[in-house]
């Protein structure tokens, strides 16, 4: 009957699928097939009975499971995960087959063998969130399991999943893995040997158009794609300073390779004429410089990011392990995006003008498309830079832009870890070092071969004065980043000055060929504590006579000197602040020390 009440029951809903699977297939249809049968019948199928599931769909490797209860749900997780672990240690890693599992909480409604609503597409969102061999579970869950099986949880915060109107907190089971060590210092070449991943350089895409001003669409392109790439742990993915160097010229793809110590290089060229956009790219071997695959896609510039999704899948299929593209897209205005692009390169000038037009660009894009998530966080991380810097006319108003601009680029895009990367920066700027820490961590863990994404965990151990934790952060980017430029050199300065190795700070700072302003001062620091006074005064020179240029205002005595270098040198423990200040006043500069603040 048409008014017929609907049934309802509260359920837990297991959702799982295989990572990689199509890549699997690709590989060996049949081996795959037989193996998936066989854990399916060894391992998955009696862990369900045990814990008295109900399997309520299937479809290819994907398979639904109902429960009476979060408690037998999450035990058949981890029992199924921990079995199949034990599986795969035996298995080469490119024929591993291993699950991500994501459990929900929440009303269904049964139909014709199968559930339905709501509850069942959280947990469907919540799976694709897990890791390959892991497990994710929303907090209805955690709250009805907490202290009552053999396993510890992690909070990884609250995530806005596709479709579903309200943000869900998650947590992710810790199944024993051990954290990877981070990659010892030395050259590309001997990191790529201790890691046996797949290593690929995207190269810049050629500017073919006819106005060479179109240059920064066809790098904002190849960003985007080292970007994507860079999402998955199977990749090693060079960054974008590395692979940029080789802009210019005829390139030999074999000598690419072994300079950057990597598998495969990414080349290819965009010709964008008027609305459309013909994106040619082609994959090749580094060893042999053969083609691999070649592609070209012709577009209107409204499907841009499907043009980059399918460039991903297609490398991605070739030249990673276990890896299945998912990947959320909502763009309205190519025009927004574009803004977007003009703005990067903006970002690492350093300068206040720079500053100042990147945030019109930035503001220019959220007013064309409010939803794009990576407009705001860009805009976060400007208008941090103009509070810092002493660039901003109302230091309160620019960093309460910024907090707003990062969490609205959270919302828009949970699994966006360069947005909470953002968001991260900004909480240390207000000296929420708990959260900033939490919101880094889940940047990296969201993308974590991104070297920004690296790069900004780093500059979060500095400011919570752990500069041998951050040191070792950027010799994890250096990895990616082989040839490092100003802005990670800059930030290994730092953190070598915080630790007090000032030569090799000294080292790094002067690496730097376009150094920001506060780099000046730090160079003075550098060498009045080395004992260098006379190079000391000269460097405090440098520095003053930009900073009357370049601050807004530039600090006139003593008080005002510490209250901005408090901001610019801010660190968690006030007695590394209070090093650095030393460090100035040695120099030369008139800064108030704790006393004379005090009394």
């Amino acid at each position: 009957m048409a008014n017929e009440p609907v049934t309802r029951r509260l359920s837990a809903i297991l959702a799982a699928d295989v990572a990689g699977y199509s890549l699997l297939m690709g590989t060996d249809e049949a081996d795959t097939l037989t193996r998936f049968k066989q854990i399916r019948t060894s391992i998955v199928d009696p862990e369900i009975a045990r814990c008295g599931g109900t399997l309520v769909g299937t479809a290819g490797d994907s398979l639904l499971v109902e429960f009476a209860s979060a408690l037998a749900a999450v035990d058949c997780a981890i029992c199924c995960q921990r079995a199949l672990g034990e599986l795969n240690a035996s298995i080469p890693p490119e024929r591993r087959i291993a699950f991500r599992m994501g459990i929900n909480l929440g009303d269904v409604i049964p139909a014709e063998g199968t559930i339905h609503g709501d509850g069942v597409n959280i947990a469907a969102r919540i799976e694709k969130l897990a890791e390959p061999g892991g497990l994710c579970i929303a907090d209805s869950v955690f709250e009805q399991v907490r202290n009552k099986l053999p396993v510890a949880f992690t909070d990884t915060g609250e995530h806005r999943l596709r479709h579903i109107g309200n943000p869900v907190r998650l947590y992710r089971a810790v199944l024993g893995e051990s954290p990877s060590p981070a990659p010892a210092a030395g050259s590309a070449e001997a990191l790529a040997a201790r890691d046996d991943r797949a290593s690929i350089a995207v190269l810049p895409l050629q500017n073919l158009s006819s106005d060479p001003e179109q240059g920064y669409f066809s790098d904002g392109i190849s960003e985007d794609i080292i970007t994507e790439l860079s999402r998955f742990r199977e990749l090693i993915v060079i960054a974008r300073n590395s692979a940029f160097q080789f802009r210019d010229g005829v390139l030999d793809v074999k000598d690419v390779a072994a300079r950057l110590g990597v598998q495969f290089v990414l080349e290819g060229s965009v010709r964008k004429s008027g609305s459309r956009v013909r994106i040619s790219v082609q994959l090749v071997d580094g060893q042999s410089a053969s083609p691999v695959w070649a592609e070209r896609w012709d577009r209107q510039l409204d499907d841009i990011f499907a043009i980059q999704d399918e460039i991903t899948e297609a490398v991605v299929a070739r030249v990673a392990e276990g890896v299945k593209v998912v990947r959320m897209r909502n763009l309205r205005s190519a025009s927004a995006y574009d803004r977007v692009l003009q703005a990067r390169p903006l970002r690492t000038t350093f300068t206040r003008a720079a500053n100042a037009r990147a945030a019109e660009l930035l503001r220019e894009a959220i007013a064309l498309d409010p939803e794009l998530s990576i407009a705001r966080a860009s805009l976060a991380f400007v208008r941090v830079g103009d509070f810092e810097e002493g660039w901003a006319e109302d230091p309160e108003a620019a960093i309460e832009e910024a907090l707003q601009a990062a969490r609205r680029a959270v919302q828009l895009d949970a699994a966006d870890g360069y947005a909470h990367a953002s968001l991260s920066y900004v909480l240390l700027k207000l000296e929420r070092y708990t959260e900033a820490t939490h919101e880094a961590e889940l940047a990296l863990t969201l993308n974590p071969n991104h070297v920004n994404i690296i790069m900004s965990c780093a500059w979060n151990a500095i400011v919570n004065c752990e500069s041998e934790r951050s040191i070792e952060l950027i010799n994890r980017a250096r990895r990616l980043n082989p040839l490092m430029g100003g802005w990670e050199l800059w930030t290994l300065g730092q953190a070598l000055l915080d630790a007090r190795r000032y030569r090799e700070a000294m080292d790094a700072f002067e690496a730097v060929t376009e150094p920001p302003l506060a780099l000046l001062l730090e160079r003075a620091i550098c060498l009045a504590w080395m004992g260098e006074q006379q190079a000391a005064q000269l460097a405090l020179e440098a520095y003053l006579e930009r900073a009357r240029r370049e601050l807004s205002p530039c600090p006139a005595d003593p008080a005002t000197w510490r209250s901005f270098l408090c901001r610019v040198a801010q660190r968690r423990d006030s007695s590394v602040t209070e090093h650095y200040l030393e460090g100035a006043r040695r120099a030369g500069l008139g800064v108030a020390d704790h006393a004379a603040v005090d009394g």
